[in-house]
């Protein structure tokens, strides 16, 4: 009994062992990707496009992390260092319609709706990343989130073609909303790693979409 009881406390420190190598090897690809291209608001270099990446919305309007960094790409477009948004969400998310919650509050803070062009099948980072390339023909963008997650949205754009800088939008958030934040981004790396490599397509692949480059010329 004292040998399987001790084998499988030796595979259990083996298994732990390669998850953090997995955890701390995607960190530093992301960390290297992404040198280089993080930028505050006020910093920002211009691009044709603000990426903004969808989260969670209560009643069809945007939490506060969503708030904070569609404040961010507010702040892009009035400023003259973006000339369209692309909202990239669910569309049938599980707390409701983030496209729709992020194009209303962009038109309520003042952004031109002819402007706003919404993805409502950007899933995860890695298919918004995707699907700004093949359906929307992105080439050089900004892309908006917090903390480590904008980090890891610059590698997977950069990767997709994308010539990609990120902006650090704010978030008025509670101390445990951030933590649960950072801890679920640090499992999200090992995923970004692995869709990369399978270089699987976005699990909704639609045909080419002229709207954004609409919104960019007018």
């Amino acid at each position: 009994m004292r040998r399987i009881v001790g084998r499988l406390v030796g595979w259990s420190a083996v298994l732990v062992a390669m998850a953090g190598v997995l955890v701390l090897g995607s960190a530093g690809w992301v960390a290297v990707a992404a040198s280089g291209h993080m930028y505050d608001v006020r910093d920002a270099p211009n691009a044709p496009v603000v990426i903004v990446l969808g989260s969670q919305v209560r009643d069809g309007k945007p939490m506060k992390f969503l708030a904070g960094r569609l404040d961010a790409a507010v702040r892009l477009v009035e400023d003259g260092r973006a000339r369209a948004v692309l909202v990239s969400g669910d569309a049938n998310g599980r707390s409701g319609n983030e496209i729709a919650a992020m194009t209303e509050y962009l038109v309520d803070a003042g952004v031109d709706p002819a402007r706003i062009v919404g993805d409502g099948y950007g899933l995860d980072t890695y298919d918004t990343c995707a699907r700004a390339v093949r359906t929307y023909g992105v080439t050089k963008a900004l892309i908006v989130s917090q903390g480590l997650h904008v980090s890891r949205a610059v590698a997977l754009c950069r990767d997709a073609g994308i010539d990609t800088d990120g902006v650090e939008a704010e978030c008025e958030c509670n101390r445990l909303a951030v933590v649960r934040n950072y801890a679920r981004e640090w499992l999200a790396r090992p995923k970004a790693v692995l869709d990369l490599l399978s270089g699987r397509d976005p699990a909704v692949v639609s045909p080419p979409d002229g709207s954004l480059a609409t919104a960019v010329d007018r």
